[in-house]
């Protein structure tokens, strides 16, 4: 890879009334925090993702249940499973990815460092190509 995709563990209080866990901007992921959205009901086998973003950073943590993330940089990819809401993946721009494989009832948070832009996205493959390799 590329660029450093880093799974990042948050911290954990455990209590016997249950866990608390929580993440900071610049603290925990290094970046300012300007968007937040989640993703879940994936109907089984559907796939969410499949795209890079030019200048976005993101941190991404299974709240519930699991699925994968699979990384590609146009030399290789890497697959990430992510099942604990104590730890996430950042993930820097410029690299493609895609989710997978979640399973039944999971919530998938993404905290982003951008607002939504639509120019920022690249959403064909061979694009991306293109694109990284520039």
């Amino acid at each position: 890879m590329r660029r450093s995709v880093t799974i990042i563990n948050l911290p954990k209080i455990e209590d016997n009334r249950g866990n608390l866990t929580f993440i900071e901007e610049l603290n925990h992921i290094p970046f300012d925090i300007k968007r937040a959205y989640w993703i879940y009901d994936v109907p089984g086998g559907q796939k969410r993702g499949g795209h890079a973003f030019k200048e976005q950073e993101e941190f991404i943590v299974a709240l519930s249940g699991s699925f994968d993330v699979v990384i590609q940089d146009g030399e290789g990819e890497v697959k990430y499973s992510l099942n604990r809401s104590y730890y996430g993946l950042y993930v820097p721009n410029g690299l493609w990815r895609e989710m997978n494989n979640f399973s039944t009832n999971s919530l998938a948070l993404v905290l982003s460092s951008t607002f939504f832009d639509e120019s920022d996205y690249i959403r064909d493959f061979e694009k991306y190509l293109k694109w990284i390799n520039g």
